[in-house]
């Protein structure tokens, strides 16, 4: 098994720098650029756009924009900034701000009141030459131990430490607020109720086959698999938001009515495809010698079906996970769109319009890693369910 996942995680990595390589080429192919007209919505003179290409280095050979862009991707795992949005960065926009930063001003505010909002965050250490003690201006990290609080004069107030409660309060503020784990838990969410519905509905579409509840089964699957989740997600808001005022019509997290709509607008499509496949499989394996066997012996029809059908009718189940992930990820732009979820399939949506290079590259490696490390828990999973898959 070990060597098995060290020998995809390997495989794996080629497949990451093509996907940069097949991007970062595409989005030079297509006409236009960061600071063309067509981009930013209004003529721009040549000497500006000039000057800007120059600054972010878009003036030089493809290629070596490609390796500088590597280069800083790979050794500091930094994306680079947003071509369209001055003063941010795609990390800051994808991963969310410094978190740290927020925990340490609000115990600051506590503390000093008004005052809290003319200090800021620093470095100190002792000049070897001249032996005096140097202040550079500095965010504070999770790894960091202390920190000081200077004024934005360079005058030091005090030193913070920096304890697990602190790092404890800016992993859930992570979890929770970032734009990469909003997708993550909007996606999660959906994948768990199409799970939770289509492998059950399937069964009894399988085991109650040609009857009122395998029609009505299969009716609702149809539905699901032909209705595209934009257009569900905006009728759900028309009936249940607008008409019949029960949901909330935006936002993710704050209230566990947010999560209804987005969830099964996203779910219904997979719901429906894995309710279709589990009774396709089902239906083969009930038929199966080994199935003949355990009813002969006289075994109940419970212990049948749960001991020793479900396990292998689950296996092509398993199978379409990492395709069906890959249409949850890019199903989840609209869907994110739609109810306004705070998540970074908006940031592609706006990057793409806007010719933001950096961050197209940026979150199609987020959903790349996403796409990657999933196919790869769904191979181990095929171990669990069919002992007789060897990781040979």
């Amino acid at each position: 098994m070990q060597r098995f996942i060290i020998q995809r995680v390997l495989w794996n990595i080629p497949v990451l720098l093509l996907i940069t390589v097949v991007t970062f080429g595409m989005m030079q192919l297509v006409p236009g650029g960061p600071f063309s007209a067509s981009a930013s919505g209004r003529p721009v003179p040549p000497e500006i756009r000039a000057n800007m290409e120059a600054k972010y280095g878009l003036d030089r050979p493809v290629w070596q924009q490609y390796l500088t862009y590597m280069d800083r991707l790979l050794l500091h795992f930094d994306f680079g900034p947003s071509l369209r949005r001055p003063g941010r960065t795609v990390n800051a926009m994808l991963f969310g701000p410094n978190y740290m930063v927020e925990v340490l001003r609000e115990i600051l505010r506590e503390e000093f009141g008004a005052s809290a909002s003319s200090m800021t965050f620093a470095a100190t250490e002792i000049d070897p030459v001249s032996g005096k003690l140097l202040v550079t201006f500095t965010a504070p990290r999770l790894r960091d131990s202390t920190i000081t609080v200077v004024k934005t004069n360079g005058e030091i107030v005090a030193d913070v430490s920096i304890n697990w409660s602190h790092r404890f309060a800016v992993i859930k503020r992570f979890l929770t607020l970032s734009p990469v784990m909003v997708s993550i838990q909007v996606g999660m969410v959906s994948i768990f109720l199409a799970m939770l519905v289509g492998v059950p509905l399937g069964i009894i579409s399988a085991l109650k086959q040609n009857t009122a509840a395998d029609y009505i089964a299969m009716f609702i699957s149809m539905l699901g698999v032909s209705v595209p989740n934009f257009l569900m997600g905006i009728g759900m808001i028309l009936l249940f938001a607008l008409t019949w005022e029960l949901l909330p019509t935006y936002g993710w997290g704050d209230d566990w009515k947010q999560v209804i709509m987005p969830a099964v607008t996203l779910g219904t499509g997979g719901m429906a495809f894995i309710a279709r496949l589990t009774r396709a499989s089902m239906l083969e394996v009930i038929r199966a010698d080994y199935i003949r066997t355990a009813r002969a012996k006289g075994l109940t029809e419970r212990v049948v079906i749960v001991r020793h059908a479900l396990k292998n009718s689950l296996i092509p189940v398993t199978t379409v996970l990492g395709p069906l992930m890959a249409a949850w990820l890019t199903g989840s732009f609209l869907v994110e769109w739609v109810f306004s979820i705070g998540g970074i399939g908006k940031f592609f949506v706006s990057a793409v319009t806007n010719r933001d290079y950096t961050l197209i590259m940026g979150t199609i490696m987020i959903y790349s890693l996403a796409l990657v490390g999933f196919n790869l828990i769904v191979d181990i999973a095929y171990g669990f369910i069919d002992p007789r898959i060897r990781f040979d």
